[in-house]
């Protein structure tokens, strides 16, 4: 059974089997990837390989092993309060979101693919959404008391918003070889943010921005 390298050669060998690994994710999705041709383009037998990697959905489990946990702490970076600059701390929310998606924007394609097709992608995924959902409803009751947006469940809203805000950064970045007109992270941020902004608090504070 594979084990993660203690020598400083083997965790060189095991990052650039992960650099390999990301580049053919990245151009074959999660289906259409081998551990054949991740050895081919690591320059490395399949044996060897498989000395550091059980298998496919082992490998790609390693490669987004830091990507959750890094999305959700750039979700979360700002230097504004919610209760005072309402806008400005879910723009600096969302332009952090952004920001990492975009970076990350091959890994977060192949994410969406493998958890159409493996249930422990699918749980990563949902992790994912759900850990953004119940940190901002969280703040939301704490912070204002709210429990409801016009008489609708704030979570409920939230998890619409949060959807919105993926399937954006989905179709703007992580399918942006199908864009024409590509939109920087910078205006992206400032679209979403209007949405999440007057769901919550209503459109004119944010209206001025």
């Amino acid at each position: 059974m594979p084990q993660t390298p203690s020598t400083t050669k083997g965790m060189q060998t095991r990052a650039h089997l992960l650099s390999s690994a990301r580049a053919v994710f990245g151009r074959d999705g999660y289906v259409g990837t081998t551990m054949s041709a991740v050895a081919t383009e690591a320059g490395m037998s399949l044996g060897g390989l498989y000395r550091y990697f059980s298998d496919k959905e082992d490998l790609f489990a390693a490669l987004i092993a830091d990507t959750h946990d890094e999305l959700f702490r750039a979700s979360g970076t700002t230097d504004h309060r919610l209760e005072e600059d309402p806008y400005q701390a879910l723009l600096d929310a969302n332009t952090g979101y952004l920001t990492h998606y975009y970076d990350n924007r091959d890994i977060m394609r192949t994410l969406v693919e493998a958890a159409s097709v493996e249930t422990r992608f699918r749980d990563i995924w949902w992790q994912m959404r759900s850990r953004h959902v119940t940190r901002f409803t969280t703040v939301l009751k704490l912070k204002f008391g709210m429990d409801e947006v016009d008489g609708l469940p704030v979570a409920r809203v939230a998890e619409a918003v949060a959807c919105m805000v993926e399937q954006s950064a989905y179709m703007w970045y992580a399918q942006d070889s199908l864009q024409t007109d590509p939109i920087p992270v910078d205006q992206a941020a400032k679209v979403v943010t209007r949405v999440w902004h007057a769901s919550f608090f209503g459109a004119d504070r944010g209206s001025a921005v």
